[in-house]
């Protein structure tokens, strides 16, 4: 487990962060299509004191000695920069692609609904770093499994991916054999 950074405030509880979950994620029926229910994350986000919980709480699931938190395309970059900085570890973003300067690495993938590319700065990681891949959701594996495979292109010690929400049932587990996994809540 990796201590946080303010280990003179008390970290919250499970049956705390559980309370936060109920409270702090709207869920949307039918959007954006019928049959999906969205999990939106923004009341969390908004509340400061209710996302500082979420952070420290999950920092106590994650490996020790990650160097670097590689978010996803934007709601990684929401999470996993103050991860990041809780951890004392640096950040790298993983953009959609056309989105980064000079010759980023990238990586096209398919989705169960077309298909994505994205990419990661040239030269933001160096070989065997401890790295962690961060994003919201873990739904069907697709963006996930393209983010690490791309990280990976870096020659870096993966320590495992990280969701503040895994969605059982939807096989995303399975698109990730052999990587360690953790989630803040898994539904």
């Amino acid at each position: 487990m990796t201590a946080p950074q303010h280990p003179a405030e008390p970290l919250p509880t499970a049956a705390e962060i559980d309370a936060l979950r109920t409270s702090h994620i709207t869920e949307y029926p039918d959007f954006p299509t019928p049959g999906v229910l969205f999990r939106d994350i923004t009341p969390l986000l908004r509340d400061a004191a209710a996302l500082r919980a979420v952070i420290r709480w999950w920092t106590t699931l994650l490996p020790e000695g990650i160097e670097y938190v590689v978010g996803t395309e934007a709601r990684g970059f929401v999470l996993g920069a103050p991860l990041a900085y809780e951890l004392g570890a640096g950040f790298i973003p993983v953009r959609k692609a056309g989105k980064l300067p000079g010759r980023p690495a990238g990586l096209k993938y398919d989705l169960e609904y077309g298909s994505a590319e994205i990419q990661i700065p040239e030269n933001s990681l160096p070989a065997g770093a401890r790295t962690l891949v961060v994003d919201d959701l873990l739904a069907t594996g697709g963006t996930a499994a393209a983010t690490i495979e791309l990280t990976r292109r870096f020659d870096v010690e993966l320590l495992g991916a990280s969701f503040l929400i895994e969605l059982e049932g939807l096989g995303g587990r399975d698109q990730l054999p052999g990587v360690p996994l953790s989630a803040v809540w898994t539904l």
